[in-house]
């Protein structure tokens, strides 16, 4: 049997369209641009939202049914399965694992985890801090002090623990407004 290969992050937005209601490619492709912070970090074409349904759905973490519409062309809607359920709720869960994916993974967990409701957004960014905190550990016990040469490295070190810092600034932001809003 072949490995099945798991989602990529703008995959796992389409499942998260999915799971919110069925839905054909076209539905799936409106609702992408129209969520202006998933457009614009992820800028996908129609062709390539309906090239990325067909493996999820060959992957089986979605399967189809053809609807037909009178004089109109049948379409494809699109549900999850089994699977795809649980590789959304596996992936909605769990904190981006490298700092260098933050940027473009993040926003989307945190969008898709509101959708669940504000405790899966909680939980979502206490998991994240966790992570991040992690980082930062490793991030400045990496940082030592350094020969002269080596003043590039510690420059380095110094920008990656600020990233980090900022980060968790914004998640710290991020859990007190959410906090306010009780569950939704």
């Amino acid at each position: 049997m072949p490995m099945v290969k798991a989602p990529l992050t703008i995959e796992y937005g389409l499942l998260g369209f999915v799971r919110q209601q069925p839905l054909h490619g076209y539905e799936i492709a409106q609702r992408l641009r129209a969520t202006e912070e998933l457009g614009l970090s992820w800028g996908w074409k129609q062709s390539q939202v309906y090239a990325e349904l067909m493996r999820l759905e060959q992957d089986g973490y979605l399967t189809s049914e053809v609807e037909v519409q009178g004089t109109r062309p049948p379409r494809k809607v699109f549900r999850l399965t089994a699977t795809g359920d649980a590789a959304f709720d596996t992936w909605i869960a769990s904190p981006v694992p490298h700092g260098r994916d933050f940027q473009l993974e993040f926003p989307a967990k945190l969008y898709f985890a509101q959708q669940e409701g504000s405790a899966a957004a909680r939980t979502l960014i206490a998991r994240q801090q966790e992570a991040c905190q992690s980082w930062l550990v490793g991030m400045r016990a990496q940082d030592q002090p350094h020969e002269a040469d080596q003043d590039y490295a510690h420059l380095v070190q110094q920008f990656r623990i600020s990233q980090i810092e900022t980060i968790l600034a914004w998640l710290a932001t991020c859990a007190n407004q959410l906090r306010g809003e009780g569950d939704a």
